[in-house]
């Protein structure tokens, strides 16, 4: 490259916008179309009233501030601490007090305790930084708590570097494409994939606010980010959707998309979404190619640079035949340095040899195309002397017309260990059948013994902040 070292937010290299390498919009959020100069002007007077600083809150709404405080913090080498805009009382001073942020950036809550510093989106510097070390802390983002409070997750610049080059590299993305998404700006999905992806490798991004069907359809882009609840309302709008056929990639990811929803997302656009699997702690290590075969239900092949493995309760391996299942372990570079003031869950996270243990239970195919059931912690079920993932339960029951949502557990029981148990929340009225129904169709699509041996229909499922099912309160 012409101009000197790769920094992070490679398409904001000074001496290149100095040189006329602009975009004009660059970052579009709140209708506002923001060129890389104005990103990189604002962004560095941010950078100058925190660069003293260690951490830093920022409340994470799509907003301006929140992309020009991110982008300041990025500059000055200061680590950013993602707040949910949303928190609630205990959650938030949960996350200050554990980050031992020293100040919010930009809006803050009300009744902030710690310091404020305002954003200014028109003051404007042109100090220039050094590119700070790649092993210095980018952010700590919170988990969603499912296990207890949330843990701080620290991230390095060079391993979100790493991730965003293995991304690029499996989706064809290019500094020509334009990113549409409205997602939130406080984890990985929204905020490292959906901001610092475009910022390196130099697309436009349009942040849509809230994630509609319309406003995708009329933002025009070529690459679209959504979780599965987004491509859900996508494609019950088809004339939205049917706009859509003009993008390059559909990428659905946070969450297993239904395999009716893929389906109809391919009948209506002309194209299967590319599915991906990732987490606070790795970023996105599997994901189907722009390239490749998109399979529904599944989540594709690592990642460049990344190795996968299953292991056994015992940590014997688990044989890659597409239906054996065992714990999810990864290794690569961009996966995250520890949890933060967490040595002991640090380093139960990984093994003796070196691999992070996901917690997730999947299968992998000869092809190395791999499959997530769920959660070893609650989503591995040991039924009649079989073991099975209450994920490809559900993927099953989703495939059913009465199904809306679907949560599956493995319930105490005296004779098979545990009792496969589906908690379904039905769409319309329900017949005196319908559990039966149910029972029999997950039963024509899979092994019978991964039915459901009992079904019931709920009003909702229990949810945490995050909006995942907490499923330890089904029971």
């Amino acid at each position: 490259m012409p101009y000197g070292p790769s920094p992070l937010l490679r398409s904001l290299n000074p001496l290149a916008v100095a040189a006329g390498d602009d975009l004009p919009d660059a970052v579009t959020v709140e209708g506002v179309a923001l060129s890389r100069g104005d990103l990189l002007g604002a962004a560095t007077s941010v950078a100058e009233r925190v660069a003293r600083a260690e951490r830093v809150a920022v409340l994470a709404a799509p907003t301006v501030s929140t992309v020009l405080a991110v982008v300041g913090c990025l500059i000055a080498g200061v680590t950013v601490v993602p707040v949910p805009p949303d928190s609630g009382a205990a959650e938030l001073e949960h996350i200050l007090a554990d980050s031992g942020a020293q100040a919010w950036l930009g809006p803050a809550p009300d009744g902030a305790a710690l310091p404020v510093v305002p954003v200014r989106k028109h003051a404007r510097s042109w100090h220039t930084y050094p590119e700070p070390d790649a092993a210095a802390p980018a952010f700590v983002l919170y988990t969603s708590g499912t296990t207890g409070p949330p843990k701080g997750v620290v991230l390095s610049r060079g391993a979100i570097a790493a991730g965003l080059d293995a991304l690029a590299d499996a989706w064809s993305w290019t500094a020509k494409d334009t990113l549409v998404h409205g997602l939130p700006l406080f984890h990985v999905h929204g905020l490292i994939l959906g901001l610092l992806g475009p910022l390196r490798v130099g697309s436009r991004l349009v942040h849509t606010g809230k994630p509609t069907p319309r406003a995708y359809a009329q933002a025009e882009g070529t690459l679209y980010f959504g979780v599965p609840t987004v491509w859900s309302r996508v494609v019950e709008d088809p004339e939205s959707a049917r706009a859509l056929s003009k993008a390059r990639l559909l990428v659905s990811g946070s969450a297993p998309l239904p395999v009716p929803v893929f389906e109809k997302l391919r009948e209506l656009t002309g194209q299967a979404p590319v599915e991906r699997y990732g987490m606070s702690e790795t970023m996105i290590t599997l994901s189907t190619r722009a390239d490749g075969e998109r399979r529904p239900g599944w989540v594709g092949t690592p990642v460049r640079g990344v190795r996968t493995r299953l292991r056994d309760e015992s940590g014997e391996p688990v044989p890659h035949d597409g239906e054996s299942i065992g714990g999810l372990q990864v290794t690569g570079p961009m996966v995250f340095d520890g949890y933060l003031n967490r040595p002991e869950a640090t380093a139960a996270s990984w093994t003796e040899d070196g691999w992070f243990r996901t917690g997730d239970v999947a299968a992998i195919d000869a092809a190395g195309f791999h499959r997530i059931v769920g959660r070893e912690s609650v989503d591995l079920i040991k039924s009649g002397g079989y073991r099975v993932g209450a994920g490809e339960v559900e993927t099953a029951l989703l495939g059913h017309p009465g199904v809306a949502e679907v949560a599956v557990v493995g319930l105490p029981d005296d004779d098979l260990g545990q009792r496969i148990v589906a908690f379904v929340v039905a769409r319309g009225e329900v017949s005196e059948g319908f559990g039966a129904e149910l029972i029999d169709h997950v039963a024509r699509q899979l092994s019978v013994h991964k039915r459901p041996r009992e079904v019931r229909v709920v009003p909702a499922l229990p949810r945490n902040a995050m909006g995942k099912v907490q499923k330890k309160l089904l029971g």
